[in-house]
């Protein structure tokens, strides 16, 4: 996939009110300060398309990009910051729940996880999340230029533990500085428009591009 244009579209609060568009659309999920802004920018060769929030936790909308003119990029508000309160982290999570149940347009997601870091347990409920509703998972593992290369398999061993992974599979890894990784994740995305044609709350018209098991 050669990214030809990429443009910031808007921020929502409501997926009642998101573009009535008819394209395919890719959310970006994980916990917050996982990377989400850092990898849009790179992966899109646009340096400030995406904005990185200096206080995690701050970035609380549906934040749409129009890539190619043929599909959306979709950030989903980052999950699991401790320092928000209960009440406004249920309240994000219904913006996320709504978004992912409801969207028609959805053809997968791509969920991000810090490779220097076990899987929380909000990392842990997302998956299950997601795979109870067949939706197809993309698993990112990102900042891998923060660790050996030889403590890397470690580390991705006690990712796939932690979320029960199919055995023989192993997230791409993924570097924002070094932009390892940025060509197979443009694959990964084109595979996914291409395969899966839609995806409901009900799990219909589902192919998972990185199957898991429950």
């Amino acid at each position: 996939m050669i990214i030809k244009s990429a443009e910031f579209k808007g921020v929502f609060v409501d997926w009642r009110k998101l573009p009535e568009v008819d394209l395919p659309e890719i959310a970006l999920l994980g916990r917050s300060n996982v990377g989400k802004s850092s990898l849009i920018n790179k992966i899109l060769n646009r340096r400030n398309l995406a904005k990185s929030s200096s206080t995690p936790g701050k970035t609380r909308t549906i934040n749409f990009y129009l890539i190619n003119q043929s599909f959306h990029l979709v950030d989903l508000p980052g999950y699991g910051y401790a320092r928000v309160s209960r009440t406004e982290q249920q309240k994000w999570g219904q913006i996320i729940e709504n978004y992912l149940k409801n969207r028609k347009q959805l053809r997968g997601v791509i969920h991000l996880l810090d490779i220097r870091h076990e899987p929380g347990e909000n990392d842990v409920l997302m998956k299950e999340w997601l795979s109870h509703y067949d939706i197809p998972i993309l698993m990112v593992v990102t900042k891998a230029d923060k660790i050996s290369r030889g403590a890397r398999p470690k580390h991705l061993q006690a990712i796939s533990r932690k979320l029960n992974l199919d055995p023989g599979f192993k997230p791409l890894v993924f570097s924002a500085e070094t932009g390892e990784g940025t060509e197979e994740l443009h694959e990964a995305i084109e595979e996914i428009i291409t395969v899966n044609k839609g995806v409901t709350g009900d799990g219909s018209s589902v192919t998972p591009c990185h199957p898991a098991s429950n």
